[in-house]
């Protein structure tokens, strides 16, 4: 038979369970002000976040310099591979039109169109890709037309973003915002929200304006450039529907537009692995940055930016350059997750606390002789 003593510690430990839940249920949780023109944005000006000098894993110049040395010949290989598939692909699927044989021909379409082209875009915005500028310039307009993205607003847009990353109130691109909404991450694998907001920015843009928020990062003189991409865009979007009614046939927004949606779960699925669940507010891109290693398939869809932190704080060097940076500098690093469900493993707990703990995120280990965490003071 149990004694009282026995008995008392299960019962003050349920009693102390039952009590935090209902804490937790009852709490408001602070709601982060994420627009860059509110509170948090100024507090992050006036507490020095914005613009901070972040830290950098020690490696010699000569050695940075080397791994920043740009080439042509990895990107115009991976182009020619990417541009014949998609080809490939998009003569099957018009061929395999009402056959169930076109549904995984379009599948793979897409993820090339809206998956792919997110990767060449940003690596591209770097202008990293190609040592040849007009070739990483072509790869840029054509990779922003398929994304959605006006090349002129998201060079500024990202530069941002790496200039103060997950800084809420400055950083532009924060996915999983605090307390998050799985709701819209799940949305987010459709493409529907993510495509109707660029097409909704291209309208506005068209129509000679700048949305709110893009006035706080696009120079003046760069406005102009803007809303003439913006135009261009409308009228070839305009020619495609008419084309799409004209034949009365889908085929046309298959091939483009459409595929910004039904094919963009890869980049969604990878992109969230970047930032999601980690620190907001730091100066330390290996505390709010992951790195995953993945497939070689998807490393081809996602361009090595599975390499996130190593990305970040060296933002220069060339995709293809990143798993020889990674072996170098692994050992400055949290360990690295092994897989992309390894990732969502540590992603959506991290998440499902910050819905009543804002303030939650995942703090990782750094291996023995690494150099200390630099938290923003």
């Amino acid at each position: 038979m149990l004694d009282r003593s026995q008995i008392k510690l299960p019962l003050e430990l349920a009693v102390s369970i039952i009590a935090e839940r209902l804490i937790l249920e009852t709490a408001t949780v602070y709601q982060r002000d994420y627009s860059l023109v509110g509170a948090d944005a100024e507090s992050a000006k006036v507490n020095g976040l914005s613009s901070a000098k972040w830290y950098q894993t020690d490696i010699p110049r000569p050695e940075i310099k080397a791994f920043m040395k740009r080439s042509d010949q990895p990107a115009i290989r991976d182009t020619i591979v990417l541009f014949v598939l998609m080809i490939a692909f998009g003569v099957g699927g018009v061929y395999f039109w009402g056959s169930w044989h076109a549904v995984p021909i379009w599948m793979a379409y897409g993820v090339l169109y809206g998956s792919a082209m997110d990767s060449r875009w940003h690596e591209c915005s770097h202008g990293t890709a190609f040592k040849t500028r007009w070739m990483n310039e072509a790869l840029y307009q054509v990779a922003s037309f398929m994304m959605i993205r006006n090349p002129v607003r998201w060079k500024w847009s990202h530069a941002r973003h790496h200039t103060d990353t997950i800084i809420v109130g400055r950083d532009p691109e924060i996915v999983a915002k605090r307390p998050p909404s799985f709701f819209n991450l799940l949305l987010g694998f459709t493409g529907i929200a993510d495509t109707l907001s660029g097409l909704k920015l291209m309208l506005i843009n068209a129509s000679g304006k700048l949305e709110t928020e893009e006035a706080d990062f696009i120079p003046e003189s760069e406005v102009s450039k803007v809303i003439a991409v913006a135009r261009i865009w409308a009228g070839i979007y305009a020619v495609v529907i008419g084309l799409s009614v004209a034949l009365s046939s889908w085929i046309p927004l298959m091939l483009i537009g459409l595929p910004r949606m039904y094919g963009a779960w890869h980049h969604v699925l990878t992109g969230i692995t970047q930032h999601a669940g980690l620190a907001e507010n730091e100066i330390d891109h290996r505390l709010n940055s992951r790195t995953v290693y993945m497939n070689p398939i998807s490393r081809f869809i996602y361009w090595n930016m599975n390499y996130h932190v190593e990305h970040h704080m060296f933002p220069m060097v060339p995709y293809h350059q990143l798993p020889k940076l990674h072996e170098r500098i692994k050992s400055d690093f949290p360990k690295a997750n092994s897989s992309l469900l390894d990732a969502y493993m540590e992603i959506i707990p991290a998440l499902w606390q910050q819905r009543k703990n804002a303030d939650h995120f995942v703090l990782r280990p750094l291996p023995a002789g690494a150099e200390p965490y630099r938290h923003f003071a």
